[in-house]
């Protein structure tokens, strides 16, 4: 009688599918925003680009959902590229004191992913689930639409968009410190959830 062996794919081979190969362009599509941010005033294309680079990360979110092409690889580097992306644009903007981006605020930012990413960490090698939460996923939106009236709010035409008395330097300061309030609360929030299953899993 013949006898059908399967072999497993290789962990490469599994790796290399359509949504990884989307959030690797978004890394090098980063590097194109920082050096826009960086050498040119041109501030619309740069807000652009930051748009398209999170509306691909919602496709290939979607796409590894859809066709179960969810990798290890892709669960590492896809949130990796996420924080890369942002906290990258904020650096970039801390030169420009017209962006509204303050050192404090990135400072805020970035130790608030350290936090979370290196107890993410701890407790998934300790078999916890640490997925994403409501208050990380309203965090990274806020971030998002800060950054990016940030960015367009140095381009001269859009710094001198208003409604009435409110003008578009005064929605992106509000929207970026509300960021702020966020980012810090889902911080605690991430901590909560850390302590909690720390008790769990002893």
């Amino acid at each position: 009688m013949n006898t059908t062996t399967s072999h497993p794919q290789k962990p490469a081979e599994r790796s290399l599918n359509v949504p990884n190969a989307i959030t690797l362009a978004r890394l090098l599509l980063s590097f194109v925003l920082f050096a826009l941010i960086q050498w040119s005033t041109a501030w619309v294309w740069a807000a652009g680009l930051f748009v398209f680079s999170v509306a691909t990360d919602v496709l290939d979110g979607y796409i590894a959902r859809k066709y179960q092409l969810i990798t290890q690889l892709g669960r590492i580097l896809d949130p990796f590229v996420d924080k890369f992306i942002t906290i990258g644009t904020f650096l970039f903007l801390l030169p420009h004191p017209q962006s509204g981006v303050t050192p404090w605020m990135v400072v805020i930012v970035l130790g608030r992913e350290i936090l979370v990413t290196s107890l993410r960490g701890y407790l998934e090698q300790q078999g916890a689930d640490f997925s994403a939460s409501a208050s990380g996923k309203l965090k990274m939106f806020l971030q998002c639409v800060a950054a990016t009236l940030a960015l367009l709010s140095l381009d001269p035409a859009y710094a001198a968009w208003s409604v009435g008395p409110i003008g578009l330097p005064l929605v992106r300061d509000i929207l970026l410190w509300t960021m702020v309030a966020v980012t810090l609360w889902s911080g605690f929030d991430y901590v909560k959830r850390a302590i909690e299953l720390l008790r769990v899993t002893g």
